[in-house]
């Protein structure tokens, strides 16, 4: 009978979310596409971004709806680690489903991409922006209806001659990037930890141009 009651007027055992839990827990999203035949691509550095913190912290991620998820816990902190499924032209609808399902607010979003106006390695935290062109991006704004919303671009410069676009950011890293890639990776990864415990300002400060 009591839980009947609760069922009636909308009672709920669980406890609710105050303002402060909500505070405490982010979702960072990698963006790229599905597939071993992206995995060392240039367009995947969201996803590879997103398994270094996996890795360096002894956590897995788990094939869920829309997309792969593997929580850290920081400093009272928890963090969402989201690689949509969805592949990247429709990245906004599993970044919308994860922001709502886990009652995240929007300021506790950061979005990981690569840009190709940036140079090789070069780190840019803004916490609003155009797509800039960028597919995951472009369909990111048209689903949560906003351009403010935190985003870290990483450099992959533009080598790349007139209309060989799209086959560079779909290519594979040179081995010099390679070789380069695995120390901004872990600067990338503090980067990331910074944004859920020092706050967005501090971390453009401190990170941005490194």
């Amino acid at each position: 009978m009591q839980n009947l009651f609760k069922k009636w007027f909308g009672f709920s055992d669980k406890p609710k979310l105050t303002e402060e839990d909500k505070m405490k827990k982010f979702l960072i999203v990698g963006l790229g596409n599905i597939g071993e035949k992206y995995a060392n691509t240039r367009h995947n550095i969201g996803f590879k971004i997103l398994d270094y913190l996996a890795e360096s912290n002894d956590i897995l991620f788990e094939t869920v709806k829309l997309g792969d998820v593997a929580t850290l816990k920081i400093k009272g902190r928890t963090l969402i680690l989201l690689k949509p499924s969805t592949f990247m032209n429709l990245s906004g609808k599993s970044i919308k489903y994860w922001l709502e399902k886990e009652k995240i607010p929007l300021e506790n979003l950061l979005v990981v991409t690569d840009d190709l106006n940036l140079p090789f390695g070069s780190l840019r935290l803004k916490m609003k922006g155009s797509d800039g062109g960028h597919n995951g991006l472009k369909d990111t704004q048209d689903k949560l209806q906003t351009v403010k919303y935190n985003r870290f671009r990483f450099g992959i410069s533009d080598e790349f001659s007139t209309g060989r676009q799209v086959d560079y950011v779909l290519g594979e890293w040179t081995d010099e990037e390679n070789t380069q890639l695995k120390e901004r990776l872990k600067i990338s990864a503090d980067l990331v930890k910074s944004f859920a415990l020092a706050g967005v300002n501090t971390t453009m400060n401190q990170y941005n141009g490194k």
